[in-house]
């Protein structure tokens, strides 16, 4: 069986090939339909159902997935979230969050005004493209959680569901 991933981003292709060792992963660049930073748990969770939804346009005998990163606040202190969607051929919608972590509340400001989370991390931590590496949480935890590693757990949540669901 084919799963096809809204995305080109290779922490988030890995994610689903470790997870889904057996079956064929296809890499489409498709939109989330979001802004390019979402700034909400619900714009993050939208983007990452409208990436899967895209998947499975192109063909009905498929899985697809979408994986979004964003952020939010919650009691006022920035934090980073993503979620995850799995939409079957039968357009069945299964989806799950994963790790949040605090971010420096000096973020917020740049964040609110259109810059991007990826971009702050290639400044802040004087690296090119965290976004397709560690991301910002493999950053904060001083690489002891990657940003496939958080994705792979969303991608498990998704699998577990779908399996125990269909």
């Amino acid at each position: 069986m084919e799963i096809i991933i809204g995305s080109k981003n290779a922490t988030k292709i890995n994610a689903v090939e470790v997870v889904f060792p057996s079956y064929q992963v296809i890499a489409k660049d498709v939109s989330s339909k979001v802004s390019a930073q979402p700034m909400s748990d619900e714009e993050t969770r939208q983007g990452a159902i409208n990436r899967a939804r895209q998947c499975m346009q192109s063909t009905n005998a498929a899985i697809g997935i979408g994986l979004e990163g964003g952020i939010m606040y919650v009691d006022n202190q920035l934090c980073l979230c993503n979620w995850g969607a799995l939409v079957t051929p039968d357009s069945d919608v299964y989806t799950a969050s994963g790790a949040r972590i605090a971010l420096p509340e000096t973020f917020g400001k740049q964040l609110n005004n259109g810059v991007e989370l990826g971009d702050l991390m290639d400044n802040y931590a004087e690296k090119q493209n965290v976004r397709q590496k560690e991301g910002a949480i493999g950053i904060f935890t001083n690489d002891i959680v990657s940003r496939q590693e958080m994705f792979v757990h969303v991608v498990k949540l998704l699998r577990g569901q779908w399996e125990y669901w269909d």
